[in-house]
């Protein structure tokens, strides 16, 4: 079976406006995230999805593939879909979903969501780990993904699952 990775990247983020051109060591984030994911050994496609400009030619300034996505789309997990969509990545049988602000992602991670992937049952797929650290569980920045039984994520959220309203 065949896999793509698929970044998505926005600029507009009301957290840290701009993360994905970012420098660290020289280099945009989203940089250091797409040449991880090119190093995972069953990826045979990379590519961005982004809704702006900037983020697009810096990924094709340092020889990357990007597309253009809706600057709508409520999470990443649509401009991936999106991306996927277009012509040349229909091809996939399988798509990873890897976050464009994850610069130190391994490349054994992706080639593990794609094995998960592999059994036919889900063709579009994002790496979510366990944790028991309660300061993750209450830390926007930590997204939380709630699963069935299957292993199917149902809802990811950057507040702590159940929220506690009071």
């Amino acid at each position: 079976m065949s896999a793509l990775v698929v970044i998505p990247a926005r600029y507009g983020s009301t957290r840290f406006p701009g993360k994905p051109l970012a420098p660290i060591k020289g280099k945009p984030i989203i940089q250091h995230v797409y040449e991880r994911a090119k190093r995972a050994r069953l990826v045979e496609g990379v590519v961005v999805a982004t809704d702006d400009k900037r983020i697009l030619e810096a990924v094709i300034s340092f020889g990357g593939n990007a597309v253009m996505t809706s600057k709508k789309h409520p999470s990443g997990t649509d401009r991936a879909a999106e991306a996927a969509s277009k012509p040349g990545y229909g091809k996939y049988d399988i798509i990873v979903n890897v976050q464009g602000d994850e610069p130190l992602i391994r490349p054994s991670m992706v080639d593990a969501v794609i094995r998960l992937l592999n059994d036919g049952r889900a063709s579009i797929g994002t790496l979510a780990v366990r944790t028991n650290n309660p300061r993750e569980a209450l830390d926007p920045n930590a997204v939380k993904v709630v699963f069935d039984k299957d292993g199917f994520a149902l809802y990811f959220s950057r507040s702590p699952i159940p929220y506690d309203r009071n």
